[in-house]
Formats: structure tokens, C-alpha cells, sequence
């Protein structure tokens, strides 16, 4: 039997001492009952003409009435009658006050949801409200749904306790969200609920960039924040970092992965936990507020207190330009309780303290990581990426910049077997007897010598552009030979190359000697046809010969010149006969 939206008169009950209480079977349960607040009215009206009570119900025409109407919509129990919360989840479609102002008062206030969300949540003082009761009716689909009107839900919300909280919970604010899987999110502010009816207009459709299940993307590796707080990532590839609140990485995932993971963290059915917040009520940087005469360390991320009365307010630092607090000029945060701070001294949970001056506030994405294309990423405001991204993904930086990556190319070489494959730098006109191009040993001189036994770092007069973010390199040694050393990384600013500790005691490597990238150097040994690649960031076009060397078969060596160009590209070696 589903939910039956009319007052059921045996599910409810008056006690002698004025508690009104609903008895029936609660959500979920074989037939749950639910009344809008004329319905309650009308009953408890009925009952207080009798001329003797009977049953649970100790009201009669002796009795002093239990409720006024001001409207259909509102309600307040009178002469110590109180609801209890149970009670208030059976109703809809109505603000109800009791008890005295300033003593003991509560007050519920109705929320009318229209969209086609099943699943609704409300965050209320900062969070997710625990007991979202109005999912659990046995319809799946709210409280007096009326699907002709577009009404997915109706429910209460006490939004005045002044026992517990000491008036309005939160000033009365609420923020509606809609966070399932595979669907897009949505979330609607309450700044303040109105006695009577309150609208949340909550919607989903299906996000056709989550279609994976939650059991795969939680079975991914590689993914992860990084780090939270302020961090430098030089998305752009200009040399000089931007500011973020985050740095993500996707590992060998694709940015459909990435996405889908993040929108994993903070969805509806998620337990983790995101900057110090349950990560489904997470929302991201929702002000940036300037500060000044600060003093203390602050804490990334932290909890924040500011003002008292009606200029109060809570929030949560996401990232501050300087933990130092006196030097620091600008807090990232989410708001979370009260107003936001104005002219205010902040208060920082490990006990920095600040003057807040002019406060911006940013627009929230949901989900917080921003839009997908599903080849591409549109972030949201602060939201970084520390993994390579292409030039169709988008950052927005914490000064509000939009950022650009650069473009990130591949070169696949196919059709290998036995041999080898090196791929080059190339001068563009140096070439051998036969009119073939022949690399250029001098791509790069060394500016500092390498001796001794554990070399870590290789030091170069210029960078080439296209260099990609991990390889190997050439080295000229004192010899006249060369040594292939693999590189972990490579920093554009200091011309360096980060390499495992290297020996180059036997043979040294002088100051001015040659270096080269070796975009490919690599022994093959597939007996069917394979590919090696590679992948750069494009700075410019770069001149490079590619050599594949398959004599234990007697075939030809193959030389070819290749661009390194801002297009990602496919050559498959020929294979001529030797014999």
C-alpha cells in the first residue's frame, strides 16, 4: 500500500500533557500517512467540538483549541500545544510556530521542491541535513507529489529552535541540492524561509560525461588531490605559476576519469571527506575576501568565525596567499553559516586572526570541479589540475584568470620489430653522403661539468622547446662518446634536467659539451609489429630525423625527417628489403 496524503485520524494522537505526536507507520513503512497543515487544522478543530475525547486524542469542547490559522499555509499551535519532530515529518504545505517567543519557541517552515530529482538533500547551518526523510516515503518520489504540477516534494524544516540554537538555525537559510549519480547537479538557495511555502526548483538530467559506474571509477588508480591549500601550477606552460586551491592529478586516466572521480567524492552516497567537509556538502570557494593586520599562522584548510549577532558568520578556509597571517592578503573560503564578513575580525581555528575589507563572491560550479566535454575539463573557480592537460581544457585561477594550456602533442612511431628506433634532434640541414639527415649532437651545450659518481642534475644552456616532461637525453662525454641518461624531470626556469644519480667518474663531461634530446633511443625486440611514443608540450617547430635500424632481418635502414609540430602524428617505418 503506498502513502496516503490525507490525515489519517488513527495515526495521530493528543497526549494529556498537549503533545501532539504521529503513531502511525513511519516512511517506508506499509501505509505511512501524510497531512498538509489545513488538513491538521481541520482535524484538531473537529476534535476540540466533541463533547468528550476518546482514545489518544485528549481534546474536547473542555479543551482549549490547539491551533490558529492565520492561511492555509500557516499555522500556530496555541495554549501549550507542541509538535513533535516526528509529527512535523507527516506534514507538508504549512508553517507552524509554537511554544512563546524568546522561552522555548520553534518554528517548522514548508519547502516545495519542483524539478524530477527522486533524491533531494538540504544543507542547513553548513551541512547536509542527516534525516532526509523526505526520500524514504514508499512513492521514492516525495511528500504530496503532484506530478501534473512538476512538485517532486514537500516536507518540513524546523528552522527556529530557541532552546537548542537560541533563535533561527542559520537565520533561516537553506541550500537545496541535487547530487545523484550519472546525472547532472543542481543546488538553489533559501536565503531566509518565509512563513508558508518556500521554493526549491531542483532538476537532473542524465550526464551523458558520467556513464561509468561507481564500482569503476572508485577501482581507478592515479587520481588524487595532491595537495590543499594555496598551490603554484604552471598550467599554461609560460614559466611563471598561477594560484589554486587544489592540485588534482589523473594520473594515465583521461579527464573524463578525472571528472567522474571528483563528481565520486562529493556526490550524493558519498562518506569522504574534502577539506575538512563532508565532501557531499563541499561546494567550493564561495568568497574571496581581502584581509589586512593579520597576525598568527593560518591553516589550510581550517575553520573560520567572524562577528557576532547579526553580522556572524562561519566559513571554511580553502586557500590564503601567505600562511603568515600578517602578510597575507587574501582568504579563499566556503561560506558556511551567517553572513559574510564585513569589516570584521576573522578568526581562524589555530588562532590567526584578520580585518576582512571587500569581500568577492564567486560563482559556484556544480559539480565543484566545473563542466566536462568529456574530452575536456572547463574547471571551476580555483579548481587546479597538476596532471598535463590540452589546449581544450580551460582553469580559472584564483585572481579569476582564465587559463589555457598549452598544447600537448604525441609522435607514435609504428610498424617495429627487431632493431632499434631513435628519433633525433635535426639541424635542418646537415646530411650524410646519401642525402640523409643526420642529428645534431650540439642541440644543447653544458653549462655545468658532470664528474664524480652520483650526478643527479644536468644543467644546459637552453631547454629545447618540445622537450618533453620525462625521457632521456644524450650527453657528450670527454671521450668523444655519448651516455643515454633517462630524466625525471625539467625545469624551463634553470635548464635543468633532474636525473637518477648517474656515474660519470670514468668518463667525464666538460662544460660546452654537446647534449641532445633523445625524443625515442630504444632497442626493439617485439616479434610482431609494434609502437613506441612519445608525448611534449609545443612550444614551436622543432626539426627532428627519425632512424629505424632493423639489420638481424636484412632490411633497410629507414630515414625519415619529422616536424615536432603542434599536431599529434602517426609514422609507420618502411620496411625495405636488405638482401
Amino acid at each position: 500500500m503506498g502513502a496516503v496524503y490525507s490525515l489519517v485520524a488513527s495515526d495521530w494522537s493528543i497526549s494529556a500533557g498537549k503533545v501532539i505526536d504521529y503513531i502511525g507507520d513511519d516512511h517506508g513503512g506499509v501505509s505511512p500517512s501524510y497531512a498538509s497543515g489545513i488538513q491538521f487544522h481541520r482535524w484538531a478543530g473537529d476534535l476540540s467540538d466533541d463533547p468528550a475525547y476518546t482514545g489518544d486524542d485528549i481534546l474536547d469542547r473542555t479543551k482549549p483549541v490547539a491551533s490558529k490559522r492565520s492561511t492555509d499555509y500557516i499555522l500556530t499551535l496555541k495554549n501549550g500545544y507542541t509538535l513533535t519532530d516526528a509529527a512535523a515529518e507527516h506534514l507538508y504545505d504549512v508553517s507552524i510556530t509554537q511554544g512563546t517567543e524568546g522561552v522555548d519557541q520553534k518554528i517548522w517552515d514548508a519547502i516545495t521542491v519542483y524539478g524530477n530529482c527522486p533524491v533531494i538533500h538540504v544543507l542547513q547551518a553548513g551541512l547536509k541535513i542527516a534525516d532526509d526523510y523526505w526520500n524514504n516515503d514508499p512513492d521514492s518520489l516525495g511528500l504530496g507529489l503532484n506530478s501534473t504540477t512538476g512538485i517532486s516534494h514537500r516536507f518540513l524544516v524546523k528552522v527556529h529552535d530557541y532552546v537548542a540554537n537560541g533563535g533561527d538555525i542559520d537565520g533561516r537559510r537553506l541550500i537545496g541540492t541535487s547530487r545523484a549519480w550519472n546525472k547532472t547537479w543542481k543546488e538553489f538557495p533559501i536565503n531566509g524561509t518565509e512563513r508558508g511555502k518556500n521554493t526549491l526548483a531542483l532538476d537532473q538530467k542524465n550526464d551523458l560525461n558520467n556513464t561509468q559506474s561507481t564500482g569503476t571509477i572508485g577501482a581507478l588508480v592515479g587520481i588524487s588531490n595532491q595537495n590543499e591549500g594555496y598551490i603554484g601550477i604552471d598550467a599554461d606552460g609560460n614559466g611563471s605559476d598561477e594560484y589554486y586551491y587544489a592540485s588534482w592529478t589523473k594520473g594515465v586516466n583521461s579527464t573524463k576519469d578525472l571528472y567522474e572521480w571528483v563528481k565520486l567524492q562529493g556526490y550524493d552516497g558519498s562518506a569522504a571527506t574534502l577539506y575538512g567537509l563532508p565532501a557531499s556538502s563541499f561546494r567550493g570557494i564561495t568568497h574571496s575576501v581581502a584581509i589586512s593586520g593579520g597576525a598568527g599562522t593560518w591553516v589550510e584548510p581550517e575553520s573560520l568565525s567572524w562577528g557576532s549577532g547579526v553580522t556572524a558568520g562561519t566559513g571554511q578556509l580553502l586557500a590564503v596567499d601567505n600562511t603568515t597571517s600578517s602578510s597575507a592578503t587574501v582568504l579563499h573560503i566556503q561560506l558556511l553559516t551567517g553572513v559574510i564578513p564585513a569589516a570584521n575580525t576573522i578568526t581562524g581555528n589555530g588562532g590567526a586572526t584578520a580585518t576582512a575589507g571587500t569581500v568577492t563572491e564567486r560563482s559556484v560550479e556544480t559539480p565543484f570541479i566545473g563542466a566536462s566535454t568529456g574530452a575536456a575539463i572547463i574547471g571551476g573557480f580555483g579548481f587546479g589540475i597538476s596532471s598535463i592537460l590540452s589546449t581544450a581544457d580551460t582553469l580559472t585561477d584564483l585572481a579569476g584568470n582564465a587559463v589555457t594550456p598549452p598544447d600537448v602533442v604525441s609522435v607514435t612511431i609504428g610498424n617495429l620489430f627487431k632493431g632499434s628506433v631513435t628519433l633525433y634532434p635535426w639541424d635542418g640541414s646537415t646530411v650524410d653522403s646519401d642525402g640523409n639527415p643526420v642529428y645534431n649532437p650540439s642541440q644543447m651545450t653544458l653549462t655545468t661539468a658532470l664528474t664524480g659518481a652520483a650526478v643527479t642534475s644536468v644543467v644546459v644552456n637552453v631547454v629545447p622547446d618540445n622537450t618533453p616532461d620525462t625521457g632521456f637525453i644524450r650527453i657528450e662525454l670527454d671521450s668523444g662518446n655519448s651516455k643515454l641518461v633517462a630524466y625525471t624531470a625539467v625545469d624551463t626556469g634553470t635548464d635543468t634536467y633532474t636525473i637518477g644519480s648517474t656515474d660519470f667518474s670514468g668518463d667525464n663531461a666538460s662544460i660546452s659539451n654537446g647534449a641532445w634530446n633523445a625524443y625515442l633511443d630504444t632497442t626493439l625486440n617485439n616479434l610482431t609489429a609494434g609502437v613506441e611514443s612519445f608525448t611534449y608540450t609545443y612550444g614551436s617547430d622543432v626539426k627532428a630525423v627519425l632512424e629505424v635500424r632493423d639489420t638481424p632481418n636484412l632490411i633497410q635502414p629507414y630515414v625519415q625527417p619529422v616536424t615536432l609540430s603542434n599536431t599529434s602524428q602517426t609514422i609507420n617505418a618502411i620496411r625495405n628489403s636488405d638482401a
